[in-house]
């Protein structure tokens, strides 16, 4: 019924109501915006909106194929726009142009009614009321930036959507069975995360604590942020916060790379899945038994923040050492792969740990080495295995005495449940 009632409808009047409705809309968001201001600091709001909506549309149905109606109205309103910004820089000294680019914009709506999809069309008007409602809000995310934060952003857009297209997919050699595609690929995964990680830091929780600092350091370095957060413990009186954070940051590194297996290698990452969910149930379970059944003396300062040394994700020196970790250990594994087989990848797990264990790992995600993927998710248990054996060791070392207990009983949970994966998986 309703389908029958809407082909009685002449198409054209519907657009009319389309472009009217639309024109409506903008200019009563521009009166509510404009509410507080004297009349005559704006040239127009719902009637003036509405109003520039019906002329555009008169003139462009006039003649929709040569337009020449419809541009001879906009040349019209731009002279009127400017003489009206003119007065308004001259005599009130103000400089702001949203309301006139609105305008124009309102102008518009006909052809774009007429021409595009309706999804389009509404996407433009909601695009300009919540933009032009968000002022104060973009103006204090504007505030949040720092100088180098846009060379950071396009440090990132360069990685992934200019030089990443660029590069050829081909193996370079049967010695390094790695493309420079997906080479350049890895470093690319592991920077989003990390710059991922670093935008939440700093423009969603800028004042997080010590549980959310762990976590959010662990999407970047769960190494690093053990040696922060272990050093941090001297100064602090809540012991229990930070034992649970360097456990969360441990926590992320399996969240991390899964996501990484997951990109790289569904088959490897549907293997690990079921380990590493185990991994991160008992770390998890751990850090809430501290938090829940280990607190200490309530410290003054209980939103003190910490920042780990990921400021810039995307320094040429870091994105460097990573790139030539991992063309490093493409060779030690090629090389180890055929002079000793499993038992030798096994083993270079183990060895790797002390390292940087991502450029290893993501070389096992996209190996091309004749490796079953099930020595490929034992050696990837036995690298976190090995890697929280050495933030164990960095955490006693760097961490106030009254959290060294827990360190070694949490991380040894963590390593022996590790050690008997390996062992009753191979």
């Amino acid at each position: 019924m309703e389908e029958e009632i809407l082909h009685l409808i002449p198409p054209a009047v519907i657009k009319f109501l389309l472009v009217a409705l639309f024109s409506l809309l903008i200019g009563l968001e521009q009166r509510r915006h404009y509410i507080k201001q004297e009349f005559e600091s704006r040239f127009g709001t719902d009637r003036t909106f509405t109003l520039i909506g019906i002329f555009g549309f008169l003139l462009y149905i006039i003649a929709p194929q040569t337009m020449i109606p419809f541009l001879g109205g906009g040349l019209a309103i731009i002279i009127l726009l400017s003489i009206y910004y003119y007065q308004k820089i001259v005599v009130k000294k103000k400089f702001g142009i949203t309301s006139i680019v609105i305008a124009l914009i309102t102008y518009c709506l006909a052809p774009l009614i007429y021409t595009q999809p309706n999804w389009l069309v509404l996407l433009i008007v909601i695009s300009v009321l919540v933009i032009t409602e968000l002022k104060e809000t973009l103006f204090q995310f504007s505030e949040k930036f720092g100088n180098d934060e846009f060379i950071t952003l396009g440090k990132f857009l360069l990685l992934a959507g200019v030089i990443l297209p660029l590069l050829p997919n081909k193996t370079i050699s049967t010695t390094l069975n790695f493309s420079p595609y997906k080479f350049w690929l890895a470093i690319v995964a592991v920077s989003g995360i990390s710059y991922f990680s670093y935008l939440l830091k700093k423009f969603v929780f800028p004042n997080s604590g010590i549980v959310l600092t762990g976590i959010l350091g662990g999407m970047y370095s769960s190494t690093a942020t053990t040696i922060i957060l272990a050093r941090k413990s001297k100064e602090l009186t809540e012991n229990n916060k930070v034992v649970a954070a360097i456990i969360l940051a441990t926590t992320m590194m399996y969240v991390r790379l899964f996501l990484l297996a997951l990109f790289f290698n569904k088959n490897i990452a549907m293997q690990l899945a079921p380990f590493f969910g185990i991994f991160v149930v008992v770390s998890s379970v751990l850090a809430l038994y501290f938090l829940k059944f280990q607190s200490g003396k309530k410290m003054q300062a209980d939103t003190k923040t910490f920042q780990p040394n990921n400021n810039n994700p995307l320094e040429f020196k870091t994105a460097l050492l990573f790139a030539t970790l991992f063309i490093f250990f493409a060779i030690i594994t090629s090389m180890v792969t055929e002079s000793y087989g499993t038992g030798g990848i096994n083993l270079l797990s183990f060895v790797v740990g002390v390292t940087d264990i991502d450029p290893f790992i993501l070389n096992l995600f996209q190996s091309k080495w004749n490796i079953e993927n099930t020595v490929i998710v034992i050696a990837v248990i036995n690298a976190v295995t090995s890697n929280n054996l050495l933030k164990m060791i960095y955490g006693i070392s760097l961490s106030s005495k009254s959290i060294r207990r827990q360190l070694i009983t949490s991380f040894s949970i963590l390593i022996v449940l590790g050690l008997l994966m390996s062992f009753v998986f191979y």
